[in-house]
């Protein structure tokens, strides 16, 4: 992706709280086929990570699952403050958590800028859920207006160890306000981060805008290959001869991270034109072992 970004990560408390969790797998037999010679029955999908977002509206999300960052991002120059708890990411009783990003400074937040002119959250799997490999899939739908930057993305269980660009960042979803209709997927590693990320973007038809509706956006990992999806299509694959020479580091756990970002480098700060509060409305996140997502519909 060519784009004036810098790194998203934030270099807080969890880059040194980092475990690779226990996961799971399942197999099943099916009966052979009556008069034909026996097949073996398609082998489901096992899901070892999985938040559907139920509970009652205004709880928190699982703490068991997710940690929440709090602070502000100079790496970017974003403008918000990430909120501890359910303030600005907090469930809506009808299967989805909310991310929203206020004009406010309710505790009289300071950022690198001065006193902060936004709040929004940022949450992350680290020390809960890393894992490699694997189907890796939300389907939500992103808030719109200028300066608005939600992601959803991967950065790599050693980055405590190694920093980052070192970890390794896989950005399976990203979109900025000015693009309305266009997300971009990215990974960032030594030698090909920030503004010299390798990857695309996915553009809907019509002049539709990713806001007016919840889109599924996918990546199917494995050694030496990434493949984004929106919605099933494919746009791109990426795998070591991408790379000119350069190390690939995506053979390794990753933990995920979902956030709603509010100006900076890439998507520029808000306008008059930006309406506020917006919600990023998240559905589903699941990763499976197979490349057969498991779709639910709200």
């Amino acid at each position: 992706m060519d784009s004036p970004r810098l790194s998203r990560r934030l270099l807080l408390s969890v880059s040194s709280a980092l475990a690779l969790a226990s996961l799971t797998t399942g197999l099943a037999n099916g009966e052979p086929a009556p008069a034909v010679a026996a097949t073996p029955a398609a082998v489901p999908a096992a899901v070892p990570f999985s938040d559907d977002f139920d509970g009652p509206a205004g709880s928190a999300v699982d703490a068991a699952k997710w940690q929440i960052e709090t602070g502000d991002n100079v790496n970017n120059h974003e403008r918000q403050y990430y909120t501890a708890g359910n303030r600005n990411a907090a469930l809506d009783g009808q299967g989805h958590l909310v991310i929203t990003a206020r004009r406010e400074n309710p505790g009289n937040y300071q950022c690198w800028y001065g006193r902060c002119e936004y709040t929004s959250a940022r949450l992350n799997t680290a020390g809960r859920f890393t894992r490699a490999y694997g189907h890796v899939e939300t389907r939500l739908k992103v808030p719109r207006g200028q300066g608005m930057w939600p992601a959803f993305w991967m950065l790599g269980h050693d980055i405590g160890q190694v920093g980052w660009p070192g970890s390794g960042e896989i950005d399976v979803m990203e979109n900025v306000g000015f693009e309305p209709s266009t997300v971009h997927g990215t990974l960032h590693g030594p030698g090909y981060s920030g503004s010299g990320g390798i990857g695309a973007a996915y553009t809907l038809p019509g002049g539709q805008a990713f806001a007016d509706a919840f889109h599924t956006f996918a990546v199917d990992w494995a050694p030496d290959s990434v493949t984004w999806s929106v919605d099933g299509t494919v746009y791109q694959r990426r795998t070591p001869a991408d790379l000119g020479g350069r190390t690939w580091v995506f053979n390794k756990p990753f933990f995920l991270i979902l956030n709603l970002a509010v100006g900076g480098y890439w998507p520029g700060d808000p306008d008059g034109s930006t309406a506020l509060p917006q919600q990023l409305v998240v559905d589903h996140v699941r990763i499976s072992t197979s490349d057969s997502p498991v779709h639910r519909q709200t």
